[in-house]
């Protein structure tokens, strides 16, 4: 939880995706405090949200790049209640330093459940920026098709994921010193112990192309040169017809960076070739994908 430590690092990463040319910088779910939920300090690290996302909107200002910072887990006080509650948020903030959307994680991971707060019902809403319509997404909600659906429905191109998810039996040593999360059963590890890999490179890739939309996921990575395996890593931009962009970080569980040439085309292109968004814009179509009580604004 050494949380200026991962911000400057972080930070680093960003300057140098900068310097490098890229219009947009996504870290992963949980980058400034890791997933300790049961340790004493990890309430009060919470509580310094703003000022982290004050520090990556200066970021983004000073570097002229967009960035998704990962998400930031935020304390807040039920005005009603006086309950504290625990929210997992992801931001996009624009190359000027504004903040133009902000999605709370839906559909949580079964250990966050008791510590986190869910945003329930509230749609997923799709945000205008510099590279495009984008929607955000964290981890677990990768697992549900329908938050893809009525984010593209919506008109969203890029869904951006940051993601915390680990895999293999190591796990289960480091919850008992962490909390951190195991992500696959001990059957599911004893039939194969990439089983979380496979999950990731599945998802992602059967994502891009039933949307015909670009996905970009960052999950954590462990240190370089280390027993990283606790980590299932596999961060990665997917595009249509292509599959997984980002050679330094797609096959790895280390931490990195990749930069990516996103060609937006591949994505029209799908779209022309499948027509998936021409089906859901139908009015007769079969399913509906939105929250709401009428035909085409149907809850989920």
């Amino acid at each position: 939880m050494r949380i200026e430590a991962n911000y400057a690092k972080a930070a680093q990463f960003i300057r140098d995706a900068a310097i490098e040319g890229a219009h947009l910088a996504v870290l992963p779910e949980y980058h400034l405090t890791n997933w300790v939920p049961d340790d004493p300090e990890f309430s009060d690290l919470c509580g310094q949200w703003e000022t982290y996302l004050n520090k990556y909107r200066t970021l983004a200002r000073e570097n002229n790049i967009c960035i998704v910072p990962g998400t930031i887990v935020e304390g807040h006080e039920v005005a009603e209640t006086k309950e504290h509650i625990l929210i997992n948020v992801a931001y996009f903030i624009d190359n000027k330093g504004e903040i133009l959307g902000r999605y709370q994680k839906k559909n949580l991971w079964h250990p966050e459940r008791p510590h986190l707060t869910s945003s329930t019902d509230d749609p997923h809403e799709v945000i205008q920026t510099p590279i495009g319509p984008v929607g955000l997404l964290i981890c677990w909600d990768l697992a549900f098709p329908e938050a893809f659906r009525e984010l593209i429905s919506g008109g969203a191109k890029i869904i951006i994921i940051p993601t915390f998810l680990c895999s293999e039996s190591k796990m289960r040593v480091l919850i008992e010193l962490t909390g951190t999360l195991t992500d696959c059963s001990e059957y599911g590890l004893s039939v194969n112990p990439r089983s979380e890999a496979l999950f990731l490179e599945t998802m992602v890739t059967a994502r891009t192309f039933e949307n015909t939309c670009a996905v970009v996921f960052v999950n954590a990575g462990g240190p370089v040169g280390s027993s990283s395996s606790t980590y299932a890593g596999q961060s990665r931009v997917a595009v249509p017809f292509l599959g997984a962009l980002g050679k330094e970080t797609k096959d790895s569980n280390e931490e990195g960076m990749s930069i990516v040439d996103l060609d937006m085309r591949h994505v029209e292109e799908a779209e022309k070739n499948y027509k998936v968004r021409e089906d859901l814009a139908r009015d007769d179509w079969y399913y509906v994908y939105r929250h709401g009580s009428k035909k085409g604004d149907a809850r989920l």
